[in-house]
């Protein structure tokens, strides 16, 4: 790897927004029913070039000891107090003015996943998950890099699976060149359990140690692990998983659709629907949550 290949965090602002990731996920998981694939862009010849290179600044720098660092400044939740809706108020600033086929804000996204939940009859918790899910990208309330707040997730402290979208840049980490943490196993014993497990850095685990006290389990597992494609999808990390683990990535399973397919260009009508999240959102958390 020639040294000009390896980049620092602050070369580069790889997304024009948030949403550029999850749009690039319709890229590599489109719906067949509702629109052939080769609608979709092209993903391993994306229109964003800002998709492989915000990758390239992920794969650096989402290490054992990174993910170790950001566990210890922010899950003290000691930084801020916000009533729900004041997160989703700052999260509406997060849309993404590139994306061709959609301009909805987060909290429309959050809405339209959660009323296609509700629609289909699933349990009042099942319709907050929806609604929570993507909450964590507050992190940027705090100047996170995007690198570290979105994007496919993953363990660290074990050897890096070629199921991860754009493997080869994990040259970059240096942690696939030390012998603690670049074999099969790494840290962890086999089977030991994903929590046991350290992931990488974002949103995801910000929001499940945010949630984890009020929410069922399956829940959390939604939302610990709706970004952790190389499992979910592809089933990478089985020598790390338990029977407890795979009876609950049914349930994660089960979300990823509300999340992935659920956008439409008709956005939610929030005056009209605020009343039942409101009412839904007391019944299982507090009044305000702390960041």
């Amino acid at each position: 790897m020639n040294k000009t290949d390896v980049l620092r965090p602050e070369e580069i602002a790889p997304l024009s927004s948030l949403d550029v990731w999850e749009d690039d996920l319709l890229a590599r998981y489109p719906e067949p029913e509702k629109k052939a694939q080769e609608e979709y862009r092209n993903y391993d010849k994306p229109a964003r070039d800002t998709v492989r290179e915000f990758y390239r600044l992920n794969h650096q720098f989402q290490t054992y000891d990174f993910v170790q660092e950001k566990k210890a400044e922010f899950l003290r939740f000691d930084k801020k107090e916000l009533p729900v809706w004041e997160a989703f108020d700052y999260l509406n600033t997060l849309v993404d003015d590139s994306d061709p086929d959609i301009e909805l804000d987060q909290l429309q996204h959050l809405l339209q996943t959660s009323e296609a939940i509700r629609a289909d009859g699933h349990p009042d918790w099942f319709v907050l998950t929806g609604l929570m899910h993507d909450v964590g990208k507050v992190l940027c309330l705090f100047g996170e890099p995007q690198w570290a707040v979105v994007g496919d997730t993953f363990p660290v402290g074990c050897q890096f699976s070629d199921k991860i979208v754009y493997p080869e840049l994990f040259q970059l980490n240096p942690d696939s060149r030390d012998e603690r943490y670049n074999t099969k196993y790494g840290v962890y014993e086999p089977n030991c359990g994903l929590r046991n497990v350290h992931m990488s850095w974002g949103h995801d685990e910000y929001l499940y140690h945010m949630m984890k006290d009020y929410l069922p389990e399956p829940a959390l597992y939604m939302i610990r692990y709706h970004s952790f494609y190389a499992q979910h999808r592809e089933h990478a990390y089985e020598h790390l998983l338990d029977d407890h683990d795979r009876e609950m990535f049914e349930w994660v399973k089960k979300f990823n659709p509300y999340d992935l397919y659920s956008k439409s260009p008709k956005p939610p009508v929030v005056a009209e629907l605020k009343p039942y999240y409101s009412a839904l959102l007391a019944k299982y958390l507090p009044p305000v949550i702390r960041l």
